[in-house]
């Protein structure tokens, strides 16, 4: 009677068993968990200019500020004007930093470097001759004691009249002695004597 009772209890416990089994076996099955990297920001890019040694273009991580910047571009010169710079300030991407220098301390362009196009180079005047000046020599003066009415009347401030009264001056008391004699003829004063007396001669 108890061996029957035991196996009635065995059975049973096996039916149990496999119904869990099963129960587990059929138990919804959730998605495997992956972890995924953290997202990375893209960086930002900056032109740095002015007193730095490395002046340039640089990408910085976002949220990097201005120290991050000139300590990119190799630091500040001792000819930057530190005091007009806001050091924790927070960079854009596309912005140019300019960091300026103290004043009177900013570098002078090289003469060379503002030569315009097509201007001739230094080494260019090396084959440049220059043209003797004609001006104001014995072939271009009139000589006024023997020009003709139409030179003299090329004269500024001498016209046909004038020219004529020249011409009768040292017809009758002969030729001019000096530039200066010139005067002596009615219509030629001092101001019209300025401006000839470089283009006359006797």
């Amino acid at each position: 009677m108890k061996n029957a009772l035991y196996v009635l209890l065995g059975v049973m416990a096996g039916f149990v068993l496999a119904g869990v089994l099963i129960f587990v076996s059929r138990a919804p099955a959730g998605q495997p968990i992956v972890l995924q990297p953290a997202p990375t920001k893209a960086p930002i890019a900056v032109h740095v200019i002015g007193a730095v040694p490395r002046p340039g273009l640089y990408e910085l991580a976002q949220g990097a500020r201005i120290q991050d910047a000139i300590d990119a571009a190799g630091g500040l010169l001792s000819t930057a004007n530190v005091d007009a710079i806001n050091l924790a300030a927070l960079l854009n991407d596309g912005q140019q930093l300019n960091i300026p220098y103290k004043s009177g301390q900013a570098p002078v362009e090289d003469a060379a470097s503002l030569e315009l196009p097509g201007s001739p180079g230094i080494d260019d005047f090396s084959s440049v001759t220059a043209e003797p000046s004609n001006s104001n020599t014995d072939t271009e003066l009139i000589n006024i004691n023997t020009a003709a009415l139409e030179d003299l009347d090329s004269l500024p401030g001498i016209g046909p009249t004038i020219a004529q009264r020249i011409i009768d001056y040292r017809t009758e008391n002969g030729p001019f002695s000096t530039i200066e004699e010139i005067m002596d003829v009615s219509g030629v004063g001092p101001a019209t004597f300025d401006e000839i007396k470089d283009l006359i001669t006797v």
